[in-house]
């Protein structure tokens, strides 16, 4: 059963220069450390579990799955939710239609040496992004995630991440495969959209489309195609600062409930 949003995948160009602008947000950003296929991470732990990783590049890495978005642009940009039944999970998105990879390993060096190792089923293709890809911890998970969780912009936890899809139909039926839950439908005056949303643990995972032609979800869709629009995240301050795009590098988040 999926548990509920494990990380959200920020890609930047220049990793130090993202972790001093997250820094000034009030976030506490810890070294992740550097992955064997050419990527390193900072990462931004909550209380609730999840995190944030912010991840850039070494060296050339073409074949990445996050090289190419990262070309369209800094941004947020996948997210991976956590399963207490990895090859269960898999199997029951590939079934309802998800193009997800069986289980690969993959590991990460963290700055003090010791390798954390995971396994990861990846979704593929156009379900990139859309589709979670799922995570399974070879070392324990604590070991994986920074125990670090006072921001001093009282950041507590992962809220509602939103994403921009053409039609509903198909992660409608993803998600209710894999939770066994149906969706809840909603309008979103604002954006000029409509969308369905699931709970899964603490998280709130929403797909929203545009209806209005002057929806910023169309030029979105236009410039990015279905993916990672938004994310909240839910803060203890009374008052929180808001975020500005230019130092959270292109990840539209904001505070919410």
């Amino acid at each position: 059963m999926l548990q509920g949003i494990d990380h959200l995948v920020i890609v930047v160009n220049d990793l130090d220069q993202a972790a001093n602008d997250y820094t000034r947000l009030g976030f506490t950003v810890v070294p992740g450390g550097r992955h064997p296929v050419g990527s390193h991470n900072m990462l931004i732990a909550f209380a609730d579990g999840s995190y944030l990783e912010i991840i850039a590049f070494y060296r050339e890495a073409r074949d990445h799955r996050w090289w190419s978005p990262l070309e369209k642009g800094e941004r947020l940009v996948d997210y991976c939710m956590q399963t207490d039944d990895l090859q269960g999970d898999t199997k029951k998105l590939r079934e309802a239609g998800v193009a997800i990879d069986a289980p690969v390993p993959w590991s990460r060096n963290r700055p003090d040496g010791y390798e954390l190792k995971w396994l990861l089923s990846l979704a593929t293709g156009s379900h990139r992004g859309v589709a979670p890809f799922l995570i399974q911890d070879v070392t324990p998970r604590v070991e994986r995630i920074p125990q670090e969780f006072r921001h001093v912009n009282g950041s507590m936890g992962i809220g509602t991440l939103t994403l921009a899809v053409e039609e509903l139909s198909t992660v409608q039926r993803w998600y209710e495969t894999a939770l066994g839950a149906a969706a809840t439908a909603f309008t979103d005056d604002m954006l000029g959209a409509r969308g369905i949303y699931f709970t899964a643990g603490p998280h709130t995972v929403e797909f929203i489309m545009p209806v209005d032609r002057q929806s910023p979800l169309a030029d979105w869709l236009r410039v990015y195609g279905p993916s990672p629009y938004s994310a909240t995240l839910r803060t203890a301050a009374p008052d929180p600062q808001l975020l500005d795009l230019a130092h959270t590098h292109g990840a539209n988040l904001s505070f919410g409930v």
